[in-house]
């Protein structure tokens, strides 16, 4: 793409002294002619702090994001939730508590396109996986899209995977394809898990309520449908071949999330436990099962715990993960020089209720109501993000790539041939409120543009109705509910809107979408 000089110099100076300035969506470059002058002062000042970190410590910020699964925005204490809904979380209240606590947070209305928009900073619908996969699928994310462990790696970074992948079960699909030098990754969401022990519950003499009550077992399942369930998930390393996940924490059923879990915790404690002195930063991800169907046998008697949803549990477990994770950060004398970054991948799923996540807000999993898309986040690094701080500045998961990019010296590796929608939101981190750089989002059903968002108006779309626009046109800020939308009262935004949406639109025509057999295997 050729930018305007000016534009193309603003750019370039906003996110480092790259020889080619990536590409981002329209509203961008209109947010930043703006603020450009504030840009440039808080970018010198934000070098100069990243750099007498690294004289400091003698390398890049280590960098950890942990991505949860459906748990709502409110959830947790810190929003309203935790002991007061039964699902006590004092370790991310107090990780909210000492860093920042992110009010406008929001992520994909569901889970795959969450991690795909967290690994490649772009919209889903830019790379052609668009769907929520599901066992035996052969999709995954297209080995042409460049990961932020692939990014990161070149930038000298070790980098490391556990938890729910969930892009893709082939081998040239997996984690370290995509760049990471080790990962410990399960294939699935966590329904799978249910599915043979609802058979079972209902071949007993006495049933009890079961939630996938017709699955035939997963012998059968092979027979008829050819989809083998024994494989859950795998253990990899970089140059060697991926070896299946033995024992309870790779053995589908009620019992695996939980153990997978707790094995996950200690191989990353022990990693960062090795790497806290090497020379070379690293980069974790950690997409944790932590809040998935099934709940943890170990924790359900934990006080303030509601038994009723399995969840809660799991809440308790990963609570303690959490805290024994920033606890090593601290006593291995390196919290200082590591991000980290706690998110939701979506909201509540009330398909299973009470054993479900929950959201004050409208809608959940799989809307593109704030329900579905708002979620809880947090940013700690103890003596980089001021303590107590509550901001409601926008933040978007695909963000996370493009600060990665920052703070790792690493925005001349982001590729310039495509529209890259995550910014570059280390200065909110490093400043505070007031000075995140997203003012907008597009919010995506599958390949379809759902709902958009222009500063505090969120407008949901719908066909023309009569050669009327139909929208839902709401005041997010003052209605984050979403209860008092309407059309006539945002009439006067019907062009604005168009040109809004018409510029997104002209730069998916400049840089076209990938299409969706892309994202199948290449022997296929």
């Amino acid at each position: 793409m050729k930018l305007k000089n000016v534009t193309a110099a603003l750019l370039i100076a906003s996110i480092g002294t790259a020889s080619a300035a990536p590409v981002f969506d329209t509203p961008f470059y209109k947010t930043q002619e703006r603020n450009q002058e504030q840009w440039q002062v808080e970018d010198k000042d934000i070098d100069a702090k990243l750099a007498e970190l690294e004289k400091k410590h003698g390398k890049k910020p280590n960098i950890i994001y942990i991505l949860t699964d459906d748990i709502g925005w409110g959830e947790l204490g810190w929003q309203g939730g935790g002991k007061h809904r039964g699902t006590p979380t004092p370790a991310l209240d107090q990780m909210a508590s000492e860093g920042m606590a992110m009010w406008s947070a929001y992520a994909e209305p569901s889970c795959t396109p969450t991690r795909i928009a967290l690994n490649t900073g772009r919209l889903p619908v830019r790379t052609g996986l668009i769907d929520v996969l599901w066992p035996g699928q052969e999709n995954g994310l297209p080995t042409e899209e460049v990961g932020i462990a692939e990014l990161l790696g070149e930038a000298g970074y070790d980098t490391a995977m556990w938890g729910k992948w969930h892009m893709g079960e082939e081998a040239e699909h997996s984690p370290v394809a995509h760049g990471y030098d080790y990962a410990y990754y399960g294939l699935f969401n966590g329904a799978p898990d249910g599915w043979q022990s609802s058979h079972d519950t209902y071949n007993q003499p006495t049933n009890v309520k079961a939630p996938f009550m017709d699955f035939p077992g997963n012998e059968e399942y092979l027979a008829q449908y050819g989809i083998d369930l024994s494989v859950s998930g795998y253990t990899e390393a970089k140059g060697e071949e991926r070896q299946p996940i033995l024992g309870k924490a790779g053995e589908l059923g009620p019992d695996r999330q939980a153990a997978f879990e707790k094995e996950s915790s200690k191989q990353m404690i022990q990693y960062v436990k090795d790497q806290a002195q090497d020379e070379d930063p690293f980069f974790i991800y950690w997409a944790s099962y932590a809040l998935q169907i099934t709940g943890s046998a170990e924790h359900q008697d934990a006080e303030g715990v509601d038994k009723a949803n399995a969840q809660a549990s799991m809440m308790v477990q990963h609570n303690e993960h959490v805290q024994s994770l920033l606890d090593t950060l601290r006593d291995e004398g390196i919290a200082e020089n590591t991000l980290v970054v706690w998110i939701s991948d979506n909201g509540p799923m009330y398909a299973f209720y009470p054993t479900s996540g929950y959201s004050l807000l409208k809608g959940g999993k799989g809307d593109v109501t704030e329900g579905g898309v708002r979620v809880p986040a947090m940013a700690w690094w103890p003596g980089m993000i001021e303590a107590g701080q509550q901001p409601t500045d926008m933040f978007h998961v695909t963000d996370l790539y493009t600060t990665a990019a920052r703070l790792a010296g690493a925005t001349d590796k982001i590729p310039t041939d495509r529209v890259i929608d995550g910014l570059d939101q280390t200065s909110l981190l490093l400043n505070g409120e007031g000075h995140g750089r997203r003012d907008y989002m597009f919010h995506y059903k599958g390949s379809e543009l759902g709902a958009i968002r222009m500063g505090d108006y969120k407008i949901h779309i719908e066909p023309s109705s009569g050669g009327l626009p139909h929208m839902d046109f709401y005041n997010i800020k003052r209605d984050p509910g979403e209860k008092f939308g309407g059309m006539y009262n945002g009439l006067y935004m019907v062009k604005p809107i168009q040109d809004f949406i018409g510029g997104h639109k002209g730069k998916m025509e400049e840089y076209p979408n990938r299409d969706t057999s892309e994202t199948l295997p290449s022997n296929h």
